[in-house]
């Protein structure tokens, strides 16, 4: 069996590796080849190209990089076309990976997407066009499903593979262990993202942030994960020009460094359900450029009220927002300085964070292959 899958950036990269090892357990003969990052290729993956290409966020933004975004499609379709694989799998990167699904099913090819475009937060009538690209799609959150069924679109609930993999009670004394922290010492982590532009717009921010809190929690420790090399660069520089040089930053180690804080200061996104799987209290702020917000606004594209995902699963303000105009330093350090005076997280808080836990610990990877083989006719050997 012939399976090309295509994921770009860090969360798609990881997704694609986990839905990989579940479909090789099944199918011990698959050939895996596409694109994407050092997760999926250790998994066996033929990548073609660098997946970073992919890691592109906000219209202003992508609008930029269009031309190498549409050559980079163009290339992977003759590919792929080429290779005549028995299914196409395009892992999150909607925008991208939708229209090459499309072409894909136009020639014939089977095709699946994994990971839902976040239709129920913005842009809903996207589902009723995602059927002219993917024969299946695998949802990763229960309230996503019921939205492609009033389009008619094939779409099941899989569960989320970093529900499967963080533990329902984390080990904490490990985890500070493991980054060198003592058992008393106040510890903040930082996660500005793992796109360029994101540590560029947001991680300034966030240190004034810092700044502040350390004022009010003299001692308090702070560790910013980097998600690749580039990124690490990206924060390295950011910290040379805000002249800070004791923060402790991270090769990778994000969950490791959210277990062992007592707060975690993160950017919207699937981080933000990682620190609610890790169990800890968090303030979710993000910010894009003013041009893509005024779009944004103009054209009511955004018709959720609630941004983070532990939000918009609970059904209630769960965690804080901060974003747009909120997202300030002075917001953000007021947010988080009761957080990180308080001995414990409050015990409501941790209840609700298991409770959504168990909800996504479904065996994800395994129930995103089973649905892939399906799809396609595929069968364990």
């Amino acid at each position: 069996m012939k399976i090309a899958i295509v994921a770009g950036e860090a969360s798609g990269d990881q997704l694609a590796a986990a839905l990989m090892a579940a479909l090789r357990a099944r199918r011990p003969d698959v050939e895996f080849i596409g694109l994407g990052g050092p997760a999926m290729q250790a998994q066996g993956l033929r990548s073609w190209f660098d997946y970073g290409r992919l890691s592109v966020m906000g219209l202003v933004e992508v609008l930029k990089h269009l031309p190498d975004l549409l050559r980079l499609r163009r290339d992977l379709l003759a590919r792929i076309l080429a290779q005549n694989p028995d299914v196409v799998i395009g892992v999150d990167a909607p925008d991208f990976n939708l229209g090459l699904e499309k072409r894909c099913k136009a020639a014939g090819l089977r095709t699946v997407h994994f990971v839902s475009p976040s239709v129920w937060a913005w842009r809903e009538q996207r589902a009723a066009r995602i059927a002219e690209s993917a024969d299946r799609v695998l949802c990763l959150f229960p309230m996503e499903p019921p939205i492609y069924a009033r389009y008619g679109v094939d779409a099941v609930f899989v569960g989320h593979p970093m529900a499967d993999a963080v533990p329902l009670e984390p080990e904490r004394a490990g985890a500070r262990a493991t980054l060198g922290l003592e058992a008393d010492t106040r510890v903040l982590a930082i996660l500005p993202g793992s796109r360029l532009s994101e540590i560029q717009r947001l991680l300034p921010v966030f240190l004034q942030a810092a700044t502040r809190i350390r004022h009010g929690l003299p001692g308090i420790r702070f560790c910013i994960p980097a998600a690749d090399a580039r990124c690490r660069q990206a924060i390295d520089a950011q910290l040379a020009v805000a002249g800070i040089d004791d923060v402790q930053v991270l090769d990778g180690q994000a969950r490791t460094a959210m277990i062992a804080a007592d707060a975690v200061l993160l950017a919207s996104g699937t981080a933000a359900l990682e620190a609610m799987l890790c169990k800890r209290p968090m303030a979710v702020a993000y910010r894009i450029s003013p041009l893509t917000y005024r779009i944004v606004k103009l054209l009511g594209l955004l018709k959720v009220e609630r941004f983070s995902l532990p939000n918009a699963l609970s059904g209630r303000d769960l965690v804080p927002e901060l974003m747009q105009h909120d997202c300030t330093p002075e917001r953000i350090a007021d947010t988080l300085l009761p957080m990180l005076t308080r001995d414990t997280p409050d015990p409501a808080l941790l209840a609700e964070y298991t409770r959504l836990h168990h909800l996504l610990r479904q065996d994800a990877a395994g129930r995103a292959a089973d649905a892939v083989l399906e799809r396609v006719g595929g069968t364990r050997p």
